[in-house]
């Protein structure tokens, strides 16, 4: 069996708004996230960890934030599509393995609501999904709540 590894990131501002959208799920805050799309950092890391891990170019060159087709566009729909791509490739998830680095708002008891929407998204058990919350101890951008940060890790295998 070939397995790949592959790695995600993804960085986004805030701004004062009306809720964060994290692994699906719209978490109540005050503030919302800077963004061509919906700004779903998680989701974006994921993608990137299963696009690198496939092999393909980054979400940027798949979902060009210059492409008005994907302002204000539900990342969900963004992964749907990154696992229809990495499956035509002939690869399928093992396990994903996420931390998402925010200050606030505190989002453990959020955790199960976001497995369960990522699993349903990606048509994956929620057992090969790991979602953890930590907080910057108020260092930094994050820290200050000025942003949010997310990092995944992707097991594919062919």
């Amino acid at each position: 069996m070939n397995f790949r590894v592959g790695f995600g990131f993804d960085t986004h501002a805030l701004i004062p708004g009306s809720g964060l959208r994290l692994g699906g799920v719209t978490i109540p805050f005050d503030k919302t996230f800077k963004a061509h799309s919906d700004g779903d950092v998680l989701i974006h890391a994921i993608i990137d960890g299963l696009l690198g891990a496939a092999g393909l170019p980054d979400i940027g060159n798949q979902f060009p934030d210059t492409d008005p087709a994907y302002k204000g566009i539900d990342s969900a729909i963004l992964l749907k599509e990154t696992i229809e791509r990495i499956t035509a490739r002939g690869f399928s998830v093992g396990n994903i393995d996420t931390t998402i680095v925010l200050q606030n708002p505190k989002i453990a008891t959020r955790i199960p609501a976001i497995v369960d929407t990522l699993s349903k998204t990606m048509n994956l058990a929620p057992d090969c999904i790991s979602v953890k919350a930590k907080t910057s101890e108020k260092l930094g951008f994050i820290g200050r709540e000025e942003g949010v940060s997310a990092y995944a890790v992707v097991l594919l295998t062919r």
